[in-house]
């Protein structure tokens, strides 16, 4: 059963709100989070478990053959003439941290819903997943104007916080010439401030469209993966890939129209290899760094996708 025989029929496309969120609760009881089923754009399906629940720092010892070298203490080492690797505890729960793109690229969409309401609404599951398992939920929120950061908490609040403060993000009623100036770009700060806070063993979802998936991001991306699980659910809209059919066509957005023609082949063509290039170096990427990636449409049930790539808790 997926998402759409849970909500009303006047769920908007648009908009997300609490109430709606909330009644994701019962779904996401169904969705597991030890083992990933992910089509990777690049190798093909493949089954992965996670490194493990959240590890805390124990203690270091001398480096022994076999040791993962990604837990050498190179502080300890550089004091010594000898390598040393960090010993981790098992926590009782994993962190999970949710991070969701509201982005005004994110506001968009031709079929479905946008992207930026899919993602909430996977969001919004992951989050209940998490609390059914009994893990310690905490994310990132952020858009062209406002970060928001939640520390990880265990239990029912953590998932009600994470959905009060998705659905009162200010991003949801801005435009990108609202941003706040910076050195950095959104999706960069985010990216930075998700290697900041996020600990060894823990469960990492981005969902985003990776618009703007700087080399500096990429960077701090891939710091995070040496250590963490991570899912990067890339969001996607029909459009985004192929144009419609041969013609003129008119977009609106708030205060803004344009006509569209496309009628000429070389340009329909030069459209599709653009997305086909970010499609791609995102799924190098993600190869390069064992993050699993799992395309989603706006036209696509985040349930049903969410429990194909995560796959199916027993009951």
């Amino acid at each position: 059963m997926g998402l759409l025989d849970h909500m009303p029929e006047d769920v908007s496309p648009v908009s997300v709100s609490q109430a709606g969120l909330i009644r994701l609760n019962g779904p996401a009881r169904a969705i597991a989070l030890d083992v990933l089923r992910v089509n990777s754009l690049q190798t093909g399906a493949y089954v992965s478990h996670f490194r493990g629940r959240g590890m805390e720092f124990d203690e270091s010892r001398p480096y022994q053959p076999g040791d993962d070298p990604r837990s050498i203490d190179w502080r300890v080492t550089a004091r010594s003439t000898t390598a040393y690797t960090k010993l981790f505890r098992e926590e009782r729960e994993r962190p999970v941290l949710v991070v969701v793109d509201l982005r005004s690229n994110m506001h968009f969409a031709t079929k479905g819903c946008y992207k930026s309401v899919n993602a909430s609404r996977a969001a919004a599951l992951l989050s209940w997943a998490a609390h059914h398992r009994g893990d310690r939920l905490g994310g990132l929120i952020f858009g062209d104007s406002t970060h928001r950061e939640l520390k990880p908490k265990l239990g029912r609040q953590a998932a009600l916080r994470f959905v009060h403060e998705l659905v009162g993000h200010p991003d949801w009623q801005k435009h990108a010439s609202e941003a706040v100036s910076s050195d950095q770009q959104p999706l960069t700060q985010a990216m930075a401030a998700l290697r900041r806070v996020a600990r060894p063993g823990s469960l990492v979802v981005i969902l985003s469209d990776f618009l703007g998936f700087s080399l500096a991001a990429q960077s701090y991306l891939s710091s995070v993966a040496r250590h963490n699980e991570v899912l990067a659910v890339f969001l996607n809209d029909p459009i985004e890939q192929t144009l419609p059919p041969p013609g003129r066509y008119r977009l609106v957005a708030d205060n803004d129209e344009i006509a569209i023609d496309t009628f000429a082949k070389p340009a329909r063509r030069e459209y599709e290899l653009a997305f086909e290039s970010r499609r791609n170096e995102l799924g190098a990427f993600c190869q390069r760094y064992g993050v699993h990636l799992l395309p989603m449409s706006t036209e696509d049930d985040p349930v049903t996708a969410l429990q194909t790539a995560l796959g199916k808790r027993s009951r």
